[in-house]
């Protein structure tokens, strides 16, 4: 599927003096919102073996980590300045072992029904979850790199459906 959004010349956060502020979603319709982000840590093979095995000190790493991307998403207006509260209705946060390239894959999905989107809920949700696997396992290996967020869908509103290529 194709990027469908439209794309606009203007920055929304910004008014006509260059001014931040938040965006008034007043008139917008009440829409299903869907937003999917993924990204990645990179790690030692020592270290994926160890979070495969649930041995590590700290407990159930991708346990921990799936309900820290939860919590995070549900905090996403305390964090980012200019994000409206939202009320979320469904939040996944998943894990895929990639042994290759001793990697661990994580995907979100955050959805509402609202007047806003929430790629930015999705964003943090996988940003959190993996800076929580690295928190849980920096003692073994500082070295792991969190790599590659982005948004690869999203659904809903008036700017349609975007899908990454």
């Amino acid at each position: 599927m194709a990027n469908t959004s439209t794309p606009t010349s203007h920055l929304t956060h910004f008014d006509a003096q260059g001014q931040a502020h938040m965006v008034d979603v007043g008139d917008k319709a009440h829409t299903q919102r869907i937003a999917v982000a993924e990204g990645r840590i990179t790690m030692q093979p020592d270290t994926l073996t160890l979070i495969q095995s649930g041995t590590a000190k700290k407990g159930d790493v991708l346990g921990i980590a799936r309900i820290a991307g939860i919590q995070a998403s549900k905090k996403t207006s305390d964090l980012i300045p200019l994000c409206h509260p939202i009320a979320l209705t469904r939040v996944t946060v998943d894990f895929d072992i990639e042994p290759d390239s001793n990697s661990v894959r994580c995907t979100t999905r955050a959805e509402c029904t609202g007047q806003t989107g929430v790629e930015m809920e999705a964003l943090t949700a996988c940003s959190v979850a993996l800076l929580t696997i690295y928190d849980m396992c920096k003692a073994v290996d500082r070295g792991m790199v969190v790599e590659g967020v982005r948004l690869m869908e999203k659904r809903g509103g008036k700017s349609g459906v975007f899908v990454a290529g």
